[in-house]
């Protein structure tokens, strides 16, 4: 009964999110329309785009509650013996509930406070903005309460609150020998207790917001409604608005064929020479990345594609999936990689360059692969494989040519100035939409229905993540952790060299453990005016933070992309472990050759 009410309530917010995304791309198509057409710049748009973003974000948010499709860690929760593991989510649940329950009061009081706040253009209050915050912590918090009545029995529900009302009480009555600690007590909260929590499979976005919360509410005098300000901050940056469409980019992809053209051209031009379907698979992820932004959409769309082919020439399962992990991983630099834009906004780096320089060092990496994938193939039966006749190649080019314009499209407009990230996102939705019905077959209305709800969830996972995570920098920074971390970083021997390699080895942990976007956000405030005091171009010091934490992300036997990529191939985890590693390795001369000659990254600026 609890999850068919439950069910029930979510249409109307799926309703309204379609309607929500749908607005926000229309809005911003308009604005760039009036800009460059008409030079009638629409100033308005920008604001209610922002306040549609972070309703938006929270609703998708309370939507991928409602599905579990919050990220989170599940290797430590697999391993546990299957009469724990009721208790394990049990707790899981109530340290949600914890979360949503702390941040609920002080989300009710940042919207009030913000009433007196007007937005400029409008003038309304901006308390119609950030009511979105509360709205979307209590609806998730209704949605915790009838989860957990439909998947753990109340034994496992009390004790697990129990022992986090225990704790709780002990921090508290503790709190004035946690104050005398001071920088101790990040390594309690947001270093062990975010650890326990993340272990737990708590969702990282609730890890990250419990851990600031109990971290400022028990050993400093901080107000907690600064968290929900920092939330604020960090889910509302306009050029964030750009992920949700890139999202809703790599849905059109996958729906209307788009990216099987593409991979239906390079199989013909290369599947008859040695190595040649790894080459096809490799430069599929690399054009594809250029348009969807996605590793998940990369993989889900050029496996199924290469995959019996493959096979059929020899093939062994573990290695596609090795080489499907790590090409995805090579292809996130490929514009337009939502973790460029990502962390463009969180370290105020130029999009533009990291998109000019993310194309050339994803080119390094594709190289090291491509010499690994032809020394394997040296023994790959060729038998009966002949070159596609050219009139197929010329026919096959002529249907994917709309889709291969797109990934220039994109690099080009923002590489050279011509529209933002956001505007370029827009463009290439409506383009991929319009090309989509002409040339691919179409969409319905309720595939486009069910793409925008899906692109909701996503991002709001996303974004919360964003959110909890500019929280705990936010309380980082604050603690005055970051100058010591400065001062020991600047002097250590080697200077730059030695700084690249510990951000090498920093990253490709994090990686592993937090997927890419958190690691990120948690470090770029304290790394990059590090990077930048050792005279590190900024540019530069990106490629080798975001390559770092993709190859971290594939690394067995914690990185979740590694999982991601067994799912799609549908191969054990267990099997393909052992074969990732010769690729892992290429990766990582890559980004030896890359973090040690700075031009591959300025080249393109």
């Amino acid at each position: 009964m609890p999850g068919r009410i439950a069910t029930r309530l979510m249409q109307p917010l799926e309703v309204i999110s379609a309607l929500l995304l749908t607005l926000i791309v229309t809005l911003l198509f308009t604005g760039v329309v009036a800009r460059y057409a008409f030079s009638l710049p629409v100033i308005w748009i920008d604001e209610v785009a922002s306040l549609s973003f972070l309703w938006l974000a929270m609703l998708g948010s309370v939507i991928a509650m409602h599905r579990n499709e919050h990220l989170r860690l599940t290797i430590v929760v697999e391993r546990v013996p299957a009469h724990l593991r009721g208790y394990v989510q049990a707790f899981a649940l109530c340290a949600v509930a914890a979360t949503l329950l702390a941040l609920a009061p002080q989300a009710i009081e940042y919207a009030k406070d913000e009433w007196a706040i007007r937005t400029p253009e409008l003038d309304l209050p901006n308390t119609f903005r950030v009511s979105a915050i509360p709205f979307g912590v209590i609806a998730m918090l209704v949605l915790i309460a009838t989860f957990a009545l439909r998947t753990v029995t109340l034994k496992q529900l009390t004790v697990a609150a129990l022992l986090i009302g225990v704790v709780a009480a002990a921090f508290w009555a503790g709190s004035a020998q946690l104050k005398q600690l001071g920088a101790w007590n990040l390594l309690i909260f947001l270093g062990l207790l975010v650890a326990v929590c993340l272990a737990a499979g708590v969702p990282i976005g609730f890890c990250f917001g419990l851990a600031t919360l109990a971290y400022l509410g028990f050993s400093t005098n901080t107000p907690l409604t600064v968290v929900v300000s920092r939330m604020d901050e960090g889910m509302s940056s306009i050029i964030l608005v750009s992920v949700p469409i890139f999202v809703l980019l790599g849905c059109v992809l996958d729906s209307t064929g788009m990216g099987k053209a593409i991979v239906d051209v390079l199989a013909s031009l290369l599947g008859h020479i040695k190595a040649g379907m790894s080459y096809v698979l490799l430069g599929s992820l690399f054009i594809v990345s250029g348009i969807s932004g996605s590793k998940v959409s990369d993989m889900a769309t050029v496996a199924p594609a290469l995959f019996p082919e493959m096979k059929r020439r020899g093939h062994k399962p573990r290695e596609m999936i090795a080489l499907l992990a790590t090409g995805a991983a090579m292809a996130d630099t490929v514009p337009p990689s939502i973790v460029l834009i990502v962390l463009g906004s969180v370290a105020g780096v130029s999009i533009a360059g990291l998109f000019q320089s993310g194309f050339v060092v994803a080119m390094v990496l594709l190289a090291a692969l491509l010499v690994l994938a032809r020394w394997k193939a040296r023994h790959e039966v060729m038998d009966g494989v002949k070159r596609a006749p050219w009139a197929t190649v010329g026919k096959l080019i002529l249907i994917a040519a709309p889709a291969l314009v797109l990934p220039f499209l994109i690099r080009g407009a923002v590489g050279n100035g011509v529209a933002t990230a956001t505007e370029v996102s827009t463009i290439a939705v409506l383009y991929a939409l319009l090309i989509g019905k002409w040339l691919y077959g179409g969409l319905s209305a309720r595939q486009v229905y069910k793409m925008l709800v899906d692109t909701a969830a996503l991002s709001g996972a996303i974004l919360l993540i964003l959110g909890t995570a500019s929280g705990m920098a936010w309380a980082i920074a604050q603690s005055g952790v970051i100058q010591q971390l400065s001062n020991f970083l600047t002097t250590l021997p080697g200077g730059p060299i030695a700084f690249l390699a510990v951000t090498i080895v920093v990253f490709l942990v994090l990686g592993c453990i937090l997927e890419g976007l958190p690691a990120i956000l948690l470090l770029a405030p304290i790394m990059f005016p590090i990077a930048k005091k050792l005279g590190i171009h900024d540019i530069h010091y990106s490629m080798v933070v975001v390559v770092a934490m993709n190859i971290g992300l594939m690394m067995p036997p914690i990185g979740v992309g590694f999982y991601v990529a067994c799912r799609i191939g549908d191969a054990s985890p267990d099997d393909v472990m052992g074969a990732i590693w010769p690729y892992l390795l290429a990766l990582l001369v890559g980004l030896v050759v890359i973090a040690g000659v700075p031009w591959i990254s300025t080249v393109a600026l």
